[in-house]
């Protein structure tokens, strides 16, 4: 498995999204944790929210898979706080996050958070609350590192005014056809070109580049927001077409085709699988250490309907 910067240390180019393992028994559960160690993959995401209820789905996967105290030092733990559905609000305030990062340990059954994001941007943020929070959490040694998610480069420099702590990682939304953090520079100045219009804050892959942080792309097989995967979906079906030739060429299955696009960039980004069918885990994985040619991955950005002026 191909590794990318992050941080001070290195981590793998693909990680293991845990959000969807909610109704899975122990038994798959292991079986996809294993597969993801197998493929080389060793860092794995949660949310708090993820499961339909508060640290839902980090119980699960502390139940399931009854980690040693050794095998809990080989994974990295991310996992995400400040959306509170039930009140249908975002809360980065200094209370609600050390009351979420304790829930969290509590239900992943570890005493420390190798990562810690800040799940989607509070409108009402406090720079100097989350640098307390986060000045308690690692001088308590309960978080090891920080970082965001959906965030602009505006909203990070915000929170930098006050945080101390490098900000490792953001996650992003980003497929092939879900690409407006990396489509839109393309098209930039083109009066009339929806794909001209800036949603990130402007440049926010560059942003990370410049400051070292980790982007993590979530949802890369979804055709957009929630709308289901491009893959062998017939609506994509001129990109498909170039994703089934470059499998065949690469003798790899086509979500491969799909992550290599992403790990391709020059940004160094992670790709955050959401599958919970174990054998899709290793078939992804296999991707991110594919080298794309460039007239490649121009092909496929061309194929899945974004402008090249």
């Amino acid at each position: 498995m191909k590794t990318v910067p992050f941080g001070s240390a290195t981590a793998p180019a693909v990680i293991a999204g845990m959000m969807r393992i909610d109704d899975k028994d122990d038994a798959h559960i292991r079986a996809l944790y294993q597969s993801a160690r197998d493929a080389g993959i060793d860092f794995f995401d949660h949310a708090d929210i993820y499961g339909g209820s508060m640290h839902h789905c980090e119980t699960r996967f502390a139940d399931a898979l009854q980690l040693s105290a050794a095998e809990r030092d080989e994974i990295v733990l991310q996992t995400k706080c400040g959306i509170v559905p039930a009140q249908g609000m975002f809360d980065f305030s200094y209370e609600h996050i050390m009351a979420q990062v304790e829930g969290s340990l509590r239900a992943l059954r570890t005493d420390r958070i190798d990562v810690l994001l800040l799940h989607r941007p509070d409108a009402l943020v406090e720079p100097d609350e989350v640098a307390t929070a986060f000045d308690d959490l690692e001088a308590s040694g309960k978080v090891r590192a920080f970082g965001v998610s959906n965030h602009t480069p505006r909203q990070i420099d915000l929170l930098r005014t006050a945080v101390r702590q490098p900000l490792v990682a953001n996650q992003l939304q980003l497929s092939i056809t879900h690409a407006p953090i990396i489509a839109q520079p393309v098209a930039a100045n083109m009066a009339g070109s929806d794909q001209s219009i800036v949603r990130d804050g402007g440049g926010i892959v560059e942003y990370c580049r410049i400051n070292g942080i980790t982007i993590q792309a979530w949802s890369p097989f979804q055709g957009g927001f929630f709308t289901g995967v491009f893959l062998g979906n017939p609506e994509y079906a001129e990109l498909n077409t170039v994703i089934d030739r470059l499998a065949a060429s690469y003798r790899v299955a086509p979500i491969a085709i799909a992550t290599a696009w992403i790990t391709r960039h020059p940004a160094k980004m992670q790709v955050v699988l959401g599958t919970t069918t174990p054998q899709r885990v290793q078939d992804a994985a296999a991707g991110a250490d594919i080298e794309l040619t460039r007239a490649e991955w121009y092909e496929l950005f061309r194929a899945a309907g974004h402008l090249l002026p």
